[in-house]
């Protein structure tokens, strides 16, 4: 079974990936959490052809990706995990652990530090929020958070099944919880204790700076509570409260050459 998930990598992130878009599409499309008419033609044209760029630079510059890179790694023995004889399952999950508290720490960096922001507020600039908003990150951001994950995998020795499973939960709950996906209150309430719910990160794209500026998490919500950076709800409230930036909010700023020149204005 090892073997062929390393194997197969590739299409078992693609299929994971394709499966829950068009899932999250349909929910989107049946139970809304915000109304009124949403630009999709021409968003979800932009916003899916960034992913489009992003994997075929990725593929391009880094051809051994994340689990490629744990498996040279395993190979020469680097990384604190070759230096243990844990069960390949504990160190599997503590790698998952470990992997998906450096996105929330690269994350609120990102946020923090000047030129890694012109790179991440191409994510933030998207004027509504729904499933494709999920995918729209800029190709310089792409290359590195992917340079620093391989620097985490190396030093970590993750074990390569342990990759593949984050990188596939992680594609998968960034959709999730960029969806414009209405849940039960009780079902977001007892989610939210596990999971970033799709409330619980729309607050992270509101408007205001002190709201896009808590709720990291992609993942698991348990950082945020953890170094005191979660917001429960909008001030506005989720279905009134303004998306985007305000610097980037004309016609023009939303177009695919605008997107991939804007860290630079």
């Amino acid at each position: 079974m090892h073997d062929w998930i390393l194997a197969h990598e590739p299409w078992l992130r693609f299929g994971a990936f394709a499966s829950v878009l068009l899932l999250l599409v349909l929910a989107e499309h049946f139970w809304p959490r915000r109304g009124g008419p949403m630009q999709r033609r021409a968003r979800w044209g932009t916003n899916l052809s960034i992913v489009v760029l992003d994997v075929l630079i990725v593929r391009l510059l880094i051809p051994l990706g994340a689990a490629g890179t744990a498996i040279w790694a395993e190979v020469r023995g680097y990384g604190v995990f070759h230096d243990t004889d844990w069960p390949l399952v504990v160190e599997a999950v503590l790698a998952f652990l470990a992997l998906d508290l450096l996105i929330y720490w690269q994350h609120r960096l990102f946020h923090r530090i000047p030129l890694f922001w012109r790179l991440h507020r191409m994510h933030h600039s998207d004027l509504e929020f729904d499933v494709t908003t999920g995918v729209r990150f800029h190709p310089a951001e792409i290359l590195a958070s992917l340079l620093i994950k391989l620097g985490a995998v190396i030093a970590l020795g993750a074990p390569a099944v342990a990759v593949i499973a984050f990188e596939i939960a992680l594609n998968a709950t960034s959709l999730f919880n960029h969806s414009n996906l209405r849940l039960p209150a009780a079902a977001d309430r007892a989610l939210r204790k596990l999971i970033v719910t799709p409330d619980m990160h729309r607050v992270h794209h509101s408007v205001h700076r002190h709201e896009h500026d808590s709720n990291y998490g992609f993942n698991l919500s348990w950082w945020d509570h953890l170094f005191r950076s979660y917001t429960a709800q909008p001030r506005d409230g989720h279905t009134t409260m303004q998306i985007g930036l305000e610097r980037f909010r004309g016609p023009g700023e939303q177009r695919l050459l605008a997107l991939l020149v804007q860290p630079v204005k």
